[in-house]
């Protein structure tokens, strides 16, 4: 199979390996971990990750029932706010302060170690 701008497969695929700035996804995660040693820093990114991420959805059924919105605005909040906590614990910033990049590393990182991997 020869290579072709025109082919959709390997457009994408170029876009995303641009993107993920030639690391692995288990590179990404180990740099992310490097950063987030302090225990007190893990529990509030284990706490303040899926926070965010349950924002998302009530954010959208907010759509059809209009009072949800405060409630996702609060829980994006909240895991912002346990996120910061942890970083102050831990003295470094975020990562994504250096590299918008690591604002998905994140879900990556609670996604492995939820499972043990990180």
């Amino acid at each position: 199979m020869t290579r072709s701008l025109d082919d959709p497969i390997f457009f994408f695929r170029d876009i995303i390996l641009r993107v993920l700035g030639g690391r692995t996804n288990e590179q990404w995660i180990a740099q992310y971990g490097s950063s987030h040693q302090h225990p007190v820093n893990r529990v509030c990114h284990t706490l303040g990750i899926p926070t965010i991420l349950l924002s998302a959805p009530v954010f959208i059924t907010s759509i059809f029932f209009h009072r949800l919105w405060l409630y996702a605005l609060a829980l994006f909040l909240v895991g912002w706010i346990f996120q910061f906590i942890g970083h102050a614990f831990e003295g470094k910033p975020p990562e994504f302060f250096h590299d918008w990049r690591f604002l998905f590393v994140g879900v990556r990182w609670w996604w492995a170690k939820i499972h043990g991997k990180a």
